[in-house]
């Protein structure tokens, strides 16, 4: 009676010469060769690897030890942020795609900052407060519904894949709210307003779409 080793052997051989066997006679072969699968793009979007800079021909210099961000309206607990304190948050990273409403689109970027959420949490909208006014240190506003604003991949970003987000893509601090045109994700972030009525920024007075969601091609209103 053959002891354990030889019992393992004799499977093990079997195993290869039956796998030997399966090659030459091209086992589970089809004939077929299917296409890589891709990724889909919003409708009309065409894929970029770098990340185009876009602005109204201004860009404001604002360094880190100068910058400010005011949050009010209706809110509870109305707040001033310096960039130490915003530094003193809670860090959260997340990887998203962004879409750009002039065409482009750009998977998988890395980003570091603080989750809307949290600041959400810290000075927590009053009930009838139904939506978001971003203001720029350019001068740029636009709006968005708090219930945009208010999910799981909106940020204030600082960095983008792994460096400090750039003067030229609205560093020091820009929103990133995925989900939305580019245009909704306001640079050179300076004020968050909570308000119970709508008012549409500098495009959406222009002919671009109040709300801006990429998969409808909400492109213009």
């Amino acid at each position: 009676m053959p002891d354990d080793g030889d019992i393992f052997g004799q499977i093990k051989q079997k195993l290869v010469d039956t796998k030997q066997k399966w090659a030459r006679e091209g086992r589970l072969l089809t004939g077929e060769q299917a296409e890589p699968v891709k990724r889909k793009l919003p409708p009309g979007q065409r894929e970029v690897k770098n990340w185009p800079v876009l602005d109204l021909g201004v860009q404001p210099v604002v360094v880190p030890k100068e910058w400010q961000l005011t949050v009010g309206g209706l809110v509870d607990n109305p707040i001033t942020w310096d960039w130490r304190t915003l530094m003193d948050q809670p860090v959260f990273h997340d990887v998203s795609d962004m879409h750009c409403v002039t065409a482009w689109s750009r998977y998988e970027n890395r980003w570091e900052g603080v989750s809307a959420k949290h600041l959400l949490s810290v000075v927590q909208p009053k009930p009838e407060a139904k939506f978001v006014i971003l203001k720029s240190y350019d001068g740029y506003t636009t709006n968005v519904p708090l219930a945009a604003f208010d999910d799981d991949d909106v940020l204030l970003a600082t960095q983008w894949e792994g460096k400090p987000l750039t003067r030229s893509h609205g560093g020091p601090v820009r929103l990133i709210l995925p989900k939305l045109y580019l245009w909704k994700s306001a640079k050179w972030l300076r004020n968050i307003w909570f308000t119970d009525k709508d008012t549409p920024g500098f495009w959406e007075v222009r002919g671009y779409h109040n709300v801006g969601d990429p998969w409808k091609e909400q492109r213009y209103g």
